[in-house]
């Protein structure tokens, strides 16, 4: 079987105008970056995953300016829907490669897509507000989960926006993992024989977790990250994280993940809160 290569990035949090800024640092730029970077690499990706928060607000202006961005993209982009996304605007405004729905249901984005024999899913596990920002898989979504995570099958890579299992976070497993997350993960133990990895953002925060033979990956903001130390109590900006996207290899005998960080840009200095005070990272 020949190899997959995909670029795995996420949290973008783009604005409705270019000036829009989050933690001290303009969205757009970054986005704009890595877009250069990705068309710029010496071997061409088969695809890009974007595990969500295209926008920070869903409004037609911000998911306009991330449809216009991303269009320079070389290579298929696919998207998982984040907390701060609508799945209805992702199916509206954002383009993406070829792929099957697994719900006809424009308010739910969770489909399949092949690629040289290789199947990836995408689930969306986008709550009701009020559990914001958590996640939670509905029973159709389960019911799609256990149809794919079969023993017998292709490869399979699954893709989300919300980490599934704990982070040893404390703020983190309060607030940000899916409700269902165990259920989830047992649920993917069938599959562990021919699954490939389980893709994540959300989190700001290059992360790998190894549960029960399952590989969980979570990749860093494009430009924003967060701390998530054992023994922190309240969510905290990281301003020493550097941006990243991940390059990702789906070899026949392995799963390599190499992250690819990058400086900060010109221009956009580090703004760091006045002792005492808090930020509003907006969750």
């Amino acid at each position: 079987m020949p190899p997959v290569y995909f670029i795995h990035l996420s949290d973008t949090h783009f604005g409705p105008t270019e000036a829009y800024s989050r933690q001290g640092h303009r969205s757009l730029p970054y986005a704009r970056h890595v877009i250069d970077m990705i068309n710029r690499l010496p071997l061409r990706p088969d695809f890009v995953m974007h595990t969500g928060d295209v926008t920070t607000h869903p409004t037609p202006e911000a998911y306009a300016l991330a449809a216009e961005t991303f269009a320079a993209l070389e290579v298929p982009i696919y998207y998982a829907t984040g907390n701060h996304d609508r799945s209805a605007d992702i199916h509206r405004y954002m383009k993406m490669g070829p792929k099957t729905d697994c719900q006809e249901d424009t308010n739910t984005l969770s489909y399949t897509f092949e690629v040289r024999g290789w199947r990836f899913l995408v689930l969306d596990a986008r709550g009701p507000d009020v559990i914001d920002p958590r996640g939670l898989l509905s029973p159709q979504q389960l019911d799609v989960l256990r149809r794919e995570a079969t023993p017998d099958g292709p490869p399979l890579t699954i893709f989300t926006h919300y980490p599934a299992t704990r982070l040893n976070a404390p703020w983190m497993d309060a607030n940000m993992l899916i409700y269902n997350g165990e259920e989830m993960h047992q649920a993917l133990l069938p599959a562990r024989g021919r699954l490939r990895g389980v893709f994540f953002g959300h989190i700001h925060n290059s992360t790998q977790i190894l549960r029960d033979g399952i590989f969980y990956c979570a990749v860093a903001s494009t430009f924003a990250g967060f701390s998530m130390w054992p023994n922190e109590e309240m969510i905290k900006a990281d301003h020493d994280a550097m941006p990243a996207f991940n390059f990702v290899q789906l070899l026949p005998e392995q799963t390599i993940v190499q992250q690819r960080p990058f400086a900060r840009l010109a221009g956009e200095p580090v703004r760091r809160p006045a002792a005492g005070n808090s930020e509003n990272l907006e969750d």
